[in-house]
């Protein structure tokens, strides 16, 4: 939306880009020029005094190879508002019990929808894996 003003989140998705910008080794005309834009223009998107639109913040995240979510990531909250996707906390890692219920799942898949020989076929593989790690 035209005219629409900034805040501090313009400022903190500004730094992240300025940051990963230097990171990648890319100039401000270098990026500037890919968006089709002048460098003074990027720089006010650096500084967050203008706001960065999604499809030029889309064009920088695949320049410089780093998710989307990335320059969102810390990034302070105006609302209470909760939102699916990138608002969702990260997964905890799986447990050992987790991996334990998740092998039982895969075993009851396997013996329900496998032939014989690929179950033996999964059978050694486990059984390789199991040697390979030292178990």
């Amino acid at each position: 939306m035209a005219g629409q003003k900034t805040d501090q989140r313009d400022v903190y998705v500004g730094q992240r880009i300025a940051e990963q910008r230097r990171k990648a080794s890319l100039t401000q005309r270098r990026v500037a020029q890919s968006f089709g834009m002048s460098a003074a223009q990027l720089q006010k998107y650096e500084k967050g005094t203008n706001r960065i639109s999604a499809v030029h913040l889309d064009i920088f995240s695949r320049m410089t190879g780093v998710p989307m979510d990335y320059f969102f990531k810390g990034m302070p909250r105006t609302d209470d508002f909760v939102a699916p996707g990138f608002g969702e906390r990260e997964q905890a890692p799986l447990s050992d019990s987790g991996l334990k219920g998740l092998a039982e799942v895969v075993g009851r898949h396997i013996i329900e929808n496998c032939s014989e020989e690929t179950r033996r076929n999964v059978a050694d593989a486990i059984r390789a894996l199991e040697n390979k790690l030292g178990s």
